[in-house]
C-alpha cells in the first residue's frame, strides 16, 4: 500500500494496487452478497465510479459453487466487473448460523440456510474456494463471537482464529493463482471487546506477515464507544505499510470516526439494505422516501452527491415510486445511498490530504445526522 498522507488525526490517505486496478483509501465498498449489490446494476457502479466492490465466499461457495467458477475463470468474468472484488471467509456467515454449525480445531461444520445441507469450511478449503472465486484481496477464516461473551470464551475464540491464520497463510503460500492475477490476504483480528486479547490476537497476525489486517466482531451490539476504542487499538497494532479494514461498519458517523483512527477500508450493507426500505442518506441529513411531506416535491434528492440520478431525480417522484411498489423506487434510492457513502470517503480524502479533516468531519457528522 502506498500512504500519500497522514492527517494530523491520524487519517490516512492512500492506495491499494491490485491488477483490477487501484483503489484510493480511505474506501467504502458496496456490499454484494451474492456477487450482486441489490437493487443496483454494474453499470450503475460504475457510473458512481466505485472502485471495488464485496462478495461473500460462504455465498458463492453454496451457489453458483466453486465449480461454475473455475469453468467461467471466475467471479470477474461471471459477472462482467473489470475492478477489484474483495471476499470475506464466510465466518461471519457461519457466525449467524450458530444453531446450525459446530466449531472444532479442523474447521466449522455448518448446515446450509438453503437446503440443510452438511458442509466443513476449513482455513484451506476457505482459500481454495477464494481461489476459485478469484477475488484480488480475500479473507482468512475466523470465529466472530457475539456481544456479550465471556473473557475466557473470547480468549479461546481467538486463539483459534490465530491458529487457523497459520494454515491460511500457509496454504496461500502453496497453492497457485487461477487466473494469473495476484489475490492479497488479509487476516482478522478477534478478541471481542477485550483489549489484552485483542492486543495478543492482532502482534500474533502481524508477525505472520499478511498482506493487509482486518478488526473483526464489532458492530455485533457493543457501544459505540467500545467499538472506537477497539479500532483505536487495532490501528496502534497494525504495520502502517500495509491496508487496515474494518469489517462491517457502518454508519457515515461511525465511518468518519473510524477514519480519523486510521481505517482504510470499509464495508456495510446500511446503505442498501436501508434504501429498500426507504431510509435514504443525503448529504443534509436522512429521510423517509414515503413521507407525505415530499408529495408535491420537485427538490431533488441529493445535488451534492455527483450523482446524475440524485441530481435530477425530484424527491416527488421517488416518493411515487416507492407508495406505487415500483422497483425502480429501489434502485434510485440504492444508487443515492451508495453515492452518499462513495462521496463520503472521497471527500474525506480529499480534506486528509489537505490537512482539514478533523474540522470538516466534526461538521459533516452533524449535517449527516440531521433529520430532513
Amino acid at each position: 500500500m502506498i500512504i500519500d498522507h497522514v492527517d494530523p488525526s491520524g487519517a490516512r490517505a492512500g492506495r491499494i494496487n491490485t491488477d483490477h486496478g487501484v483503489i484510493p483509501t480511505p474506501m467504502f465498498m458496496p456490499v454484494g452478497t451474492q456477487g450482486a449489490v441489490k437493487a443496483c446494476d454494474f453499470n450503475t457502479l460504475l457510473s458512481l465510479d466505485a472502485p471495488i466492490y464485496l462478495a461473500n465466499t460462504y455465498h458463492l461457495y453454496l451457489r453458483p459453487g466453486a465449480e461454475v467458477l473455475t469453468s467461467v475463470g471466475g467471479l470477474h468474468r461471471l459477472c462482467g466487473w473489470r475492478r477489484p472484488i474483495l471476499t470475506d471467509s464466510g465466518g461471519f456467515q457461519v457466525y449467524s448460523l450458530r444453531d446450525l454449525r459446530t466449531m472444532q480445531e479442523e474447521g466449522v461444520t455448518f448446515k446450509s440456510h438453503l437446503d440443510g445441507s452438511k458442509h466443513l469450511f476449513t482455513p484451506e478449503n476457505v482459500v481454495d474456494t477464494q481461489r476459485a472465486i478469484g477475488s484480488d484481496l480475500f479473507m482468512v477464516l475466523d470465529e466472530c463471537t457475539p456481544y456479550p461473551v465471556s473473557h475466557e470464551e473470547a480468549e479461546q475464540s481467538a486463539a483459534l482464529t490465530a491458529r487457523w491464520a497459520v494454515r491460511s497463510k500457509q496454504h496461500h503460500s502453496e497453492t497457485p493463482f487461477l487466473y494469473g492475477h495476484r489475490q492479497l490476504q488479509f487476516a482478522i483480528g478477534q478478541g471481542s471487546v477485550y483489549s489484552d486479547i485483542r492486543r495478543s490476537c492482532m502482534q500474533q497476525l502481524v508477525d505472520l506477515d499478511f498482506d493487509g489486517y482486518a478488526i473483526g466482531g464489532l458492530s455485533v451490539g457493543e457501544p459505540h464507544d467500545v467499538m472506537y476504542g477497539v479500532t483505536a487499538l487495532s490501528t496502534s497494532l497494525m504495520p502502517p505499510e500495509k491496508p487496515r479494514y474494518l469489517m462491517g461498519v457502518g454508519t457515515p458517523e461511525n465511518i468518519l470516526h473510524a477514519i480519523g483512527l486510521g481505517v482504510d477500508l470499509f464495508d456495510c450493507v446500511m446503505p442498501t439494505r436501508n434504501a429498500r426500505n426507504g431510509t435514504i442518506f443525503t448529504t443534509k441529513g436522512r429521510f423517509n422516501a414515503r413521507n407525505a411531506k415530499w408529495k408535491l416535491s420537485d427538490e431533488p434528492i441529493d445535488e451534492e452527491v455527483g450523482c446524475h440520478t440524485s441530481s435530477n431525480t425530484s424527491l416527488a417522484y421517488l416518493r411515487h415510486l416507492f407508495m406505487a411498489g415500483e422497483i425502480l423506487g429501489l434502485m434510485l434510492a440504492t444508487a443515492q445511498n451508495i453515492a452518499l457513502y462513495l462521496w463520503l470517503v472521497r471527500t474525506a480524502r480529499e480534506k486528509i490530504l489537505d490537512g482539514t479533516f478533523r474540522l470538516w468531519a466534526a461538521a459533516t457528522i452533524d449535517q449527516l445526522n440531521a433529520q430532513r
